[in-house]
């Protein structure tokens, strides 16, 4: 089977038929979060191991991940293992899943509201990864309050077009935007997806950084990319 490389990484990785792959919104997410070598780092529906592949490449070291499929979780360890990253993987729903809190927590949630059983995927793996009815967003940040730290960070990517409940169900939870980056199909088009660092507590200030043009790869770049 072909592996794919991660793209801003020397990473490379596998999807197998019938499993979530990696995206535009995979790799943003991966190059917007910013974590350090002792963070303690959770990703939320690991998938293929993208994300702490990514982490890891920012020279983290203390990597969780939960999924809720078996099949799933050894695709992650295969990926990682291919490329000499460990990490702590765990079978577990998010609502249920316990642990020591994290320093950051990272997230690329499904996105699909869709009441209509025809159409949501046969795939179980798939539609878990796409449609919300195995996690809510009020699921969502309820968890991510509960395993955060006090001073940590939440990463989180998902459809631009629910900007205003997102913001409304971190508020519940006492977290608040500090950065946010948005990503349009073109200059000419409407924004598909949204990037956003969430802080516990109050009073902070939003920084919103320049946009991202998903037909004009330059855009991808991320802050360190920028500063070197």
């Amino acid at each position: 089977m072909k592996a794919d490389y991660l793209n801003g990484t020397d990473y490379t990785i596998i999807q197998p038929a019938g499993m979530y792959h990696i995206n535009s919104d995979t790799e943003l997410l991966g190059r917007f979060m910013h974590v350090r070598k002792n963070d303690r780092i959770l990703d939320i529906g690991c998938a293929g191991g993208a994300l702490l592949l990514y982490a890891a490449h920012q020279g983290a070291g203390n990597l969780y991940g939960i999924d809720l499929f078996d099949d799933v979780l050894r695709i992650c360890e295969d990926n990682l293992h291919r490329n000499q990253v460990a990490a702590v993987l765990e079978r577990s729903r998010l609502q249920d899943y316990k642990a020591e809190r994290f320093d950051v927590i990272v997230c690329n949630p499904p996105y699909f509201r869709t009441m209509d059983e025809r159409l949501k995927n046969s795939s179980e793996i798939i539609r878990a990864a796409r449609h919300e009815e195995y996690l809510r967003p009020a699921e969502l940040f309820s968890s991510v309050k509960r395993l955060l730290k006090d001073n940590g960070r939440f990463y989180l990517v998902h459809r631009a077009s629910r900007l205003n409940e997102l913001l409304q169900e971190a508020q519940k939870n006492n977290l608040q935007a500090v950065r946010m980056r948005i990503a349009y199909a073109s200059v000419n088009g409407d924004a598909r997806s949204v990037l956003i660092e969430f802080r516990p507590g109050s009073g902070r200030e939003l920084k919103i950084q320049r946009p991202v043009f998903l037909d004009q790869r330059e855009t991808f770049a991320d802050e360190r990319e920028e500063k070197k």
